[in-house]
């Protein structure tokens, strides 16, 4: 079914309501029954909405391509305007100036409602009548109250924002589960295939902010010949179906993968989805969540653009918490499973998701304000509860043992000068030699195998000093503890890795700039006992209290400690030095920088949900150290075995002094030293430090 039908019926239904709420905002927006500071604010928010009742009319009239590249540009801008640059900061979408100009109370709840109506653009340009309406007669209903100044609380406008969540939580989430699973929702897609990429107004279809990332991806893919975007596809899918084999897991019986990626590598993308529909895998391909009850925090997951103001994404992180509680949390349960429920024949044909990610933005450091909206302790509990709930959900309903992945990145012009240089060296990097890899990384699994514990220790400014605890093998010549990892679900090649023993565990993990989940960490210091974590901290505040909210929100995402899910060795001294060359060390992709040294991951392990279906190295082993103490309570206590977080962090070759082997005999065995390999076998690996 083609997408522009899809919502005809529904549209034509509630069509009568979104001409009503469109005529009263059309009369807020110049009448003067509300009064100061609160009559701004309405007028605003109705000057916005009138501008998204002219993109309606653009799209259902189909008036996008007779636009010009300029009237576009102007478009788009005026969509996003209140957000970029110096304009976030009179903004109502920008808590702290809320506040001011309307006190604190109505302030946070009221630059919440913008936010939230910032999801009108989604609906407009996608043509989606039903969820514009209803967000529509939400602000009528909210100005409604302002207008009767002395007849009601901040309770009362609170009440009305809740019962709008909770009423329409079924709608919201059920729409995220559709477009994760439902082929039919294909926006996206038919924008992918059915465009002129070598047009790049087509860019301005997605309604999303386009920037000169955007424009400037698009250009390139176009520069390139047929055969340099089809390989660079064919790395990415081949990498997915790989990982089917490599995990033996079936894939013929799987007909639907989740494409994830930035707005201008759509000449990739297609080639990629025709590669796919080889393989029997129809597109979904989603946006970023739009909605605070769908949202992850600041993160972008699905497809998007470069973001107008981070700081924006950063201070309504938490927005959820003007209105969650634990009745909302057993609602918004209860809509995730029903909408599983719903879907449930395409749960089971959901093969997994592939990502093709970006890096290169300027380093972003966020302003904590007191202002946006937090999740107090109660709430954290819930959220925290919460996720976990969902991710069973998923685990029973997409069949995830079954499921496989792939990851690639590429850089994006905001990189710099070198942009183009940098993009060839990166897919130089991603397409490096499997076999080369394989076989030296052997070298080291069997080093690895031998041990009791590895030591690692940091170098000059860097005081890492890690002992980790590694699993005791039954059957050495049947069994390894590390996974010999090439470039299948993983791009590009190069690391070792396993779950580390918890109980003997320990030590001090420090990074002194480190950039995770879009946010950079300074002087980021966590302590160990046992494998997980006591202590943490970092620099990034003059106040302690500060820094460690910081880092309990954004790194453990609410939980009061995380254990050690992963310990690994990167042996990829290629992209290592791509980084050194191009002074772009700090702006790599975990994907990539994960691979440029040893790293250390907080949370679950690489084999949540998986720890039953062995998987085997090329040399045939099995690769036994699956489990943790923590994931081992799945058995008894399924809730308490995941945290549904994992979060790669390395220490580069130049801040490490030492990788060793301690064995149960006593003897060590060192792998690195002063930055170097040092293991007979692993010489290979340090030309690249020497051509640079």
């Amino acid at each position: 079914m083609k997408y522009k039908v899809l919502f005809q019926k529904e549209n034509e239904e509630i069509r009568e309501r979104y001409q009503l709420a469109m005529e009263r905002i059309g009369v807020m927006e110049q009448e003067k029954t509300v009064k100061e500071p609160y009559s701004d604010y309405f007028h605003r928010e109705a000057s916005f909405v009138m501008l998204i009742k002219s993109i309606v009319q653009m799209v259902e009239e189909e008036h996008l391509s007779t636009y010009t590249l300029n009237e576009l540009q102007s478009i788009n801008r005026s969509l996003y305007e209140d957000l970029i640059g110096d304009n976030y900061e009179v903004s109502y979408t920008n808590p702290a100036y809320a506040c001011e100009k309307l006190g604190k109370k109505y302030g946070k709840l009221l630059s919440f409602l913008t936010a939230e109506l910032r999801s009108l653009i989604v609906y407009a340009y996608e043509n989606r009548l039903y969820e514009l309406t209803i967000y529509l007669e939400l602000l009528i209903e909210v100005y409604n109250y302002f207008e009767r100044e002395d007849e009601f609380t901040y309770k009362d406008v609170k009440r009305v924002i809740y019962a709008f969540m909770s009423d329409y939580c079924d709608i919201l989430v059920e729409y995220r589960t559709r477009e994760l699973l439902d082929t039919n929702l294909s926006y996206i897609t038919d924008i992918i295939m059915e465009s002129d990429l070598s047009d790049i107004r087509y860019l301005y279809k997605f309604g999303d902010y386009i920037t000169e990332n955007e424009i400037k991806t698009a250009e390139y893919m176009n520069s390139l010949s047929e055969k340099q975007v089809q390989a660079m596809a064919d790395t990415f899918t081949e990498g997915y179906r790989l990982g089917f084999i490599a995990n033996r897991l079936d894939l013929s019986k799987k007909s639907i993968v989740n494409i994830r990626y930035q707005i201008g590598f759509e000449r990739m993308v297609r080639y990629a989805i025709q590669n796919f529909r080889k393989l029997g895998l129809e597109p979904t391909i989603y946006r970023a969540a739009y909605n605070a009850v769908n949202k992850r925090q600041h993160l972008k997951i699905g497809c998007h653009g470069t973001s107008p103001s981070r700081q924006y994404e950063f201070d309504h992180r938490f927005d959820i918490g003007i209105f969650y509680d634990k009745a909302f949390q057993v609602r918004q349960l209860k809509c995730l499973q029903e909408s599983y429920e719903k879907y449930k024949e395409q749960g089971a044909a959901f093969a997994g998701p592939s990502l093709i990610e970006v890096f290169g933005e300027e380093i972003f450091i966020p302003e904590d304000k007191k202002e946006a909206i937090r999740l107090d302790k109660r709430q954290q509990k819930l959220y925290v509860d919460c996720t976990n709930k969902g991710a069973l959900l998923s685990m029973e309903y997409l069949k995830l043992e079954e499921t496989s992945f792939t990851i690639i990145a590429y850089p994006i012009p905001e990189i710099g000068k070198d942009y183009e240089a940098i993009f060839t060296e990166t897919v130089k990097v991603n397409t490096l030699d499997s076999a080369l890899y394989q076989k030296i990384q052997q070298k080291i699994i069997d080093t690895l195998d031998q041990g009791d514990y590895v030591r690692v220790l940091g170098a000059g400014k860097n005081h890492t000093d890690m002992k980790v605890k590694l699993y005791s093998l039954l059957d050495p010549a049947k069994e390894t503890i590390f996974e010999n990892c090439v470039a299948d679900v993983n791009i590009p090649v190069g690391e070792v890795f396993t779950s580390p023993v918890l109980k003997g565990t320990e030590g001090v993990l420090h990074a002194s700039k480190v950039y995770l989940n879009d946010l950079e960490y300074r002087e980021l210091n966590l302590v160990f006992k046992d494998g997980v974590i006591t202590e943490y901290t970092c620099g990034n505040f003059t106040e302690e209290s500060k820094n460690k909210s910081f880092v309990k929100e954004n790194l453990l995402f609410g939980h009061d400690s995380l254990p050690l899910g992963e310990f690994a060795i990167g042996t990829n001294t290629t992209a290592y030095m791509m980084g050194k060359k191009y002074d772009i060390a700090p702006r790599l992709p975990i994907l990539i920088a994960e691979k440029t040294g040893p790293h250390f991951a907080i949370g679950d392990t690489c084999y949540k949900h998986s720890e039953e279906t062995m998987t085997y190295n090329p040399d045939g082993k099995a690769i036994v150290a699956r489990d943790n103490e923590v994931s081992l309570l799945r058995k008894t206590d399924l809730a308490k075995a995941y945290f549904n977080c994992h979060t790669d962090i390395t220490l580069p070759y130049d801040e490490l002094k030492a990788i060793t082997v301690y064995c149960k005999d006593g003897t060590s065995i060192p792998i690195i030293e002063n930055g170097r390999f040092v293991l007979e076998g692993t010489e290979e690996l340090n030309k690249a430090f020497d051509e640079n």
